[in-house]
């Protein structure tokens, strides 16, 4: 309890706007105790301000591009080179990289349930007692239970099955043996939505810097729709309740599931939630200018759309449900656009930049589409979706104010050190700003990030629909027009699928399991990819399509910019320098080839298109590909969390199961 109450000390300091609420002017609560806490609206604001960080992602004083990194390990990015260690740990063919803990793997989820729990257990009492009261006493109450319902969708997309404990448990080892028993995933994913529920009737709408109503609704639909389809695409695999193969049936025995009718509830339960927010927000508008005013130093006020996501208050902005701020005084700043000014040692593929549609509607490959090639950047996303020609740099964009003077990107770093490379060719400029005072200088960057948005609603509420009903009914006709348009897209998708070739789409989302989705399932999966380039949503809607299956039996290469198909490789950049830093005519280029530890660029015989994990050839596990297992859809629980959880301390008496197809057995690999 102690150590609890402990780090409370620091909430007066913390991420959000110091001017929402007065008591993060006041002194740092010292020497508290349980007793003497939880009597005011401010002390119940102080404890979950503190856990803001714990329960929503921050990229706070870190090196690194921010959300943008979180869609590496998909189709769409590539973070660092083939030693990266997520990339090995999930698709390196070996056994040897991804294995059982010997300790607890769950440890951090039942941590964050806890700091939810603890307040509850304080707070509830006072509360129905009346020695609580008042509508700010309710909303941070509802504060805490969007937390709880967080801390449970991290332990729901990690694990599935998870146990369900509302209190916090005494130090009694057969108390905490029973309460470790896991729930099935859809008793779990029905408690976050009526811990949002509870939320959802406490919170108001208020300052964006804090949990607010809309938000447990978006977070609520987020939740439905993850639960939904993943119970659908994965029926029959073990990883949902009531399949032939799930271990948790000796362990529930006596219940019975309609998984059909748990996946119509959760459609249904983000219908509702996806609409309420949606309805209440509109899309940011889109100027159409793809670059600041070079001329005149511009740097705001060019793109709502682009500046939506980097600018310096985005408290008035219509579309953001929850942003977080940043202050030097504070101690809390970022280094995301320097990162992304220099590369961030990431880039997207050309899978995803491919998938983007022309702005007639058509994709790139269809008769008629006007594009016109990738020799270069700038022909690449000529006529292109707008969103990859504001979010993508191109060869003419603006790239900073370096010295005074307008400079563009013309080129991308393929030989700088790690760290600066864009390591496809291609840079996301997503989240990027032309404030050279954030964008040259490092780790003091204080413009206010978006964590939530309503597009998401609008996205969250196309899917279910679609995947409930068999056609773009409802508001989905109109919620689609709606993005399509701000995307510079013409809204007629019906085009687009009249003209979609899934033999030639390399996208991920166009399977499920082994089969391939109908046209209109892959395009509006497409939109979600497209909308949200450089937001970190890949991973989780690949997982819950169950999009990774195909991996299992076809290797896949993420590819980049074409280099050596086209004049890109003739760039000055890419030339030695003499030792009077004259440039020469010789190329600076060592291209990957057996036993050439010092390469710096896949081959040109390889393939036109870089090929960012094909630079080192000796001793490269995902030099031939991309690969998965079937257990890499959850994680495993650790040996302590089974040996633990047992009345003997033995696995095969535990309480608990391991996770399909992975062993019982600490420091092994998937069994398949």
């Amino acid at each position: 309890m102690k150590k609890i109450f402990t780090l409370i000390v620091s909430a007066a300091t913390l991420l959000l706007s110091a001017g929402c609420n007065d008591f993060l002017d006041r002194q740092p609560i010292t020497n508290i105790t349980p007793e003497k806490y939880f009597k005011s609206a401010d002390e119940l604001a102080a404890y979950t301000i503190n856990y803001y960080e714990t329960f929503f992602t921050t990229y706070r004083n870190n090196w690194n591009v921010g959300p943008i990194w979180e869609d590496a390990s998909t189709d769409n990015l590539v973070r660092g080179g083939s030693d990266n260690s997520t990339t090995l740990q999930y698709f390196s063919p070996s056994n040897g990289r991804f294995l059982v803990p010997a300790g607890q793997n769950t440890s951090t989820a039942f941590s964050r349930i806890r700091i939810c729990n603890y307040f509850f257990e304080q707070v509830l009492p006072k509360l129905e007692s009346g020695a609580l009261s008042g509508n700010d006493v309710n909303h941070y109450v509802g504060e805490m239970y969007v937390m709880r319902a967080q801390a449970y969708f991290y332990a729901l997309r990690t694990f599935g099955d998870f146990p369900i404990i509302e209190t916090v448990l005494p130090d009694d080892n057969d108390v905490l043996v029973e309460a470790s028993k896991r729930a099935p995933r859809n008793e779990v994913a029905r408690f976050i939505l009526s811990d949002l529920d509870k939320a959802i009737g406490l919170l108001s709408n208020g300052a964006k810097n804090r949990i607010t109503k809309d938000l447990a609704l978006l977070i609520k639909s987020r939740v439905a729709l993850f639960e939904g389809t993943f119970e659908k695409y994965h029926k029959g695999s073990g990883r949902v309740p009531g399949d032939s193969n799930w271990p948790g049936a000796s362990k529930n025995s006596g219940k019975s599931f309609d998984i059909d009718g748990e996946v119509k509830f959760f459609l249904g339960q983000c219908l509702d939630a996806a609409q309420q927010v949606a309805d209440a927000h509109q899309l940011t508008s889109n100027s159409h200018v793809f670059n600041p005013d070079t001329g005149k130093q511009q740097v705001y006020g060019w793109n709502p759309y682009f500046e939506m996501f980097y600018q310096p208050d985005a408290s008035g902005i219509d579309e953001v449900i929850l942003y977080r701020e940043y202050s030097v005084d504070q101690g809390v700043t970022t280094a995301m656009p320097s990162y992304i000014r220099e590369g961030g040692n990431c880039g997207p593929t050309r899978s995803h930049v491919d998938g983007f549609l022309m702005a007639n509607g058509l994709p790139i490959y269809a008769e008629g589409s006007g594009y016109m090639g990738d020799e270069t950047l700038d022909l690449q996303q000529e006529g292109r979706d707008e969103r990859l020609q504001l979010f993508v740099f191109n060869n003419s964009d603006l790239e900073c104010y370096s010295t005074g003077e307008a400079s563009l990107f013309v080129a991308p770093e393929f030989l700088e050190q790690p760290e600066h490379r864009d390591v496809t060719g291609f840079r996301i400029r997503k989240h990027y700003c032309y404030d050279e005072a954030f964008a040259k200088s490092g780790l003091i960057a204080t413009n206010d990030q978006i964590l939530y948005r309503a597009a998401e609603a609008y996205l969250n509420y196309i899917e279910a629909y679609y995947e409930l009903n068999g056609n773009v009914g409802g508001k989905a006709d109109t919620y689609w027009k709606a993005i399509r348009t701000r995307a510079g897209v013409d809204p007629d998708y019906t085009k687009t699928i009249a003209a979609t070739d899934l033999s030639k789409e390399d996208d991920w989302g166009k399977r499920s399991g082994e089969t391939l989705v109908d046209a209109t399932l892959f395009n509006i999966r497409r939109e979600r990819r497209c909308e949200f380039i450089g937001e970190g949503f890949r991973w989780n809607d690949l997982i819950r399509w169950r999009s990774f299956d195909h991996l299992m039996t076809e290797k896949w290469i993420p590819e980049g910019a074409n280099l050596w198909g086209g004049p890109l490789k003739d760039n000055e950049k890419y030339l030695k320098k003499d030792a009077a830093g004259n440039v020469t005519t010789e190329s600076a280029f060592i291209e990957c080839a057996s036993g050439k530890s010092d390469a710096n660029i896949s081959a040109r015989t390889d393939s036109k298109y870089v090929r960012p994990l094909r630079v080192i050839f000796d001793n490269n596990e995902v030099f031939d590909g991309y690969t998965w297992h079937k257990a890499y859809y959850l994680q495993p629980y650790g040996l302590q969390d089974l040996t633990l959880t047992s009345t003997d301390g033995s696995v095969e008496n535990s309480v608990a199961y391991q996770n399909p197809y992975w062993p019982t057995q600490a420091s092994e690999g998937a069994i398949e």
